[in-house]
């Protein structure tokens, strides 16, 4: 088992990861008659694309000899109606003056290494993701 989750009413949760036992909560969105205090589950889906795609570029950039400490990832989830789902996840990436001068050959790899991510993979077809590199150009 990987983790539970615990309604704890008022349209909020406690997911707990079992091998760690780190947890964290969710609540529902503000337009979804929830308060917005916390990731909604749909939030939690978005940003995960985001931390898979850096994880494995974590990786591998480290058997690259280097690290991308200080990469950050702006997460735009854009929601549809009817039925009401994730219609398009939007990623900006935002390199640090470190990594910008990383040769092309590198910079390939690592977003082709980010584009084939699982969680992307798992992602259907009709969720249109886009990816922003252009402070890495």
């Amino acid at each position: 088992m990987t983790s539970t989750v615990v309604y704890n009413g008022d349209l909020r949760t406690t997911c707990t990861h079992l091998q760690s036992g780190s947890s964290f909560e969710t609540d529902a969105p503000v337009d979804n008659n929830g308060k917005g205090e916390r990731f909604s589950p749909t939030d939690l889906m978005a940003t995960s694309l985001a931390t898979c795609m850096i994880t494995v570029m974590g990786i591998k950039a480290r058997t690259m000899g280097f690290d991308l400490n200080d990469v950050k990832i702006e997460v735009l989830k854009i929601m549809k109606a009817d039925p009401r789902r994730v219609g398009g996840i939007h990623l900006t990436f935002h390199i640090p003056d470190s990594l910008k001068d990383i040769d092309e050959k590198t910079k390939t790899i690592l977003k082709n290494t980010g584009n084939t991510c699982p969680v992307w993979q798992s992602i259907h077809p009709d969720i249109d993701v886009k990816v922003d590199w252009e402070s890495w150009s």
